[in-house]
Order: structure tokens, then sequence, then C-alpha cells
């Protein structure tokens, strides 16, 4: 699999996300999954999951936080940074977030619909003396637990588009769409020039049909 970016920027995403984590639900006090849906559609996450040298390496926690806050708390007076020698759960999360975003690829916006901070936050008590591979493997059967709506379910039902419409226009067969949208065939899997008549149908790029990102079988 394709990683989010170089390792070389790893350790300094770890940094500022669990530092940025720790700053937001502890000094600015916010909801835990309140502060992820505005994290995930922010800007400075965007470039965050880029692996942007000026985002990763380039800012402050507090500045990373108050970027991602202002559009959503406008005229909001932000606390200062505390310090504590001790690493909160939320230290953590944002620690082993920021690797398994990176290790998997996914955007923060995917992981945390199918996982909630809130939850990721529970697991503190569980895994923040392991290896960071046995959060990775939860996490891991955690999202794909998660009942949520294939790419190409949610994209066709968008677009107003049956699933005997897309098979016409599309070509590819309505057994084989219905088989992708229940999981019990792997679209990731699926041939280049299956996704690109979907695709091209749909009005949509080809990678965004895929449940793993930059996996193309």
């Amino acid at each position: 699999m394709i990683r989010a970016y170089s390792e070389l920027y790893l350790n300094d995403a770890q940094v500022l996300l669990a530092n940025a984590m720790d700053y937001a639900l502890n000094d600015c006090r916010q909801d835990p999954d309140w502060f992820a849906k505005v994290f995930a559609a922010s800007k400075p996450v965007k470039e965050f999951e880029r692996g942007n040298p000026a985002v990763i390496s380039g800012k402050s926690a507090e500045e990373f936080v108050k970027e991602i806050l202002a559009p959503v708390l406008p005229g909001e007076k932000f606390p200062g940074t505390s310090f504590s020698q001790e690493r909160s759960p939320a230290y953590w999360a944002g620690w082993a977030l920021a690797y398994y975003q990176w290790f998997t690829s996914r955007s923060f916006k995917d992981i945390f619909m199918r996982v909630p901070l809130s939850e990721i936050l529970a697991m503190y008590k569980i895994y923040h003396e392991m290896d960071l591979s046995n959060f990775v493997e939860d996490m891991k059967n955690r999202y794909n637990a998660a009942e949520i709506e294939t790419n190409l379910k949610r994209i066709r039902s968008a677009r107003g588009i049956s699933q005997n419409e897309l098979a016409s226009l599309s070509g590819v067969k309505k057994r084989s769409i219905q088989l992708y949208e229940q999981r019990v065939n792997d679209i990731d899997k699926a041939q280049a020039h299956t996704l690109y008549k979907m695709a091209r149908v749909l009005g949509c790029g080809v990678e965004d049909l895929l449940e793993e990102p930059g996996e193309i079988g």
C-alpha cells in the first residue's frame, strides 16, 4: 500500500497532531466529536493529510488548531497552551491517529465517519502502552465492521441514478454493481476499465469509487 506521504515527516506529523489534540480538547475544551467533524473538513487538515511540510513541520499545535477553529468560531479568544508532563488520552489519540492516517492513506473524514474520535479516546486505556501496530489492527477491525455505504452507492444515490441505469449506461453488469455495493466483491480489485466506465457515467474520478485510496486492481 502507498503511504500518505514520506516517512521522513511522520514523526513531525505525530508530534503536531498529538499536541493539537491535547490543546483542542483540554485547553480549548472542545467536544471531541464536534472538533473531529470541524477538523476533518478544514483546509489545514487537507494539507496535513498530503504531508505538506509547511503544515506538518512548520506550524505549532496552537497555530494549527486556531486555523481549524477560527472559521467556525469567529471572535473566539483561544487560551494559551498549558504544559503537563503527563501525556493525556487526547495527546495519545493524536499521536496514534497521525500514524494510522499515514499508514492507511485514508482521510480523517473517512476515519471519523466509521470510528468516532470519542471512541478512539476510549482506546487509550488499552493501547497507550502497547506498540502502535496493536492500535492499527484494532482500528482496522472497527473500520471494517462499521456499517456505511460504499463510495459507489453513495455517489450513485447522490446522482439519482439507479443500479439499472448505471448498468445500462456504463455497460457494467447490474449484478456486478450490486456485489460491489454489498461489499461481496472488493471494488478496489475491479479492473481499471470497469471503474472508468462507472466513473464516467457518475461524473466522478476513478479513485472516488475506491474504498482504499491509491489502490486500483
